[in-house]
């Protein structure tokens, strides 16, 4: 399957995907780091974690597909949110709490 077509599906098949570099339990580097800090401080139990150091085409390819050039990259329901800084954000203001128990509820 082309790359493009494996990050839609991906996008497609999980309600809360991040793209990050490491994965949850070790984060590669402090972006993501703060990304994953962020996610489950805010009540995220269902994050499909993609380690885009594993697999080089999705690396290469993802900010292409998002027109997003860093990482880590938050979608819910195939919608990108942003990368670090965004994430950051939200959960200072208590919205990435909102819209994860949004995107996770039935």
């Amino acid at each position: 399957m082309p790359v493009l077509e494996r990050i839609q599906a991906l996008v497609d098949s999980h309600p809360v995907v991040l793209f990050m570099k490491g994965t949850a339990e070790y984060p590669m580097c402090g972006f993501s780091a703060k990304a994953i800090r962020a996610l489950e401080a805010a009540g995220a139990q269902q994050i499909h974690v993609v380690n885009v150091l594993e697999d080089a085409e999705v690396r290469a390819n993802l900010p292409r597909f998002s027109n997003w050039p860093t990482f880590p990259q938050l979608f819910l329901h195939g919608e990108l949110i942003g990368g670090s800084d965004v994430i950051g954000e939200l959960a200072e203001s208590g919205e990435l709490a909102r819209i994860l128990r949004e995107a996770t509820q039935p």
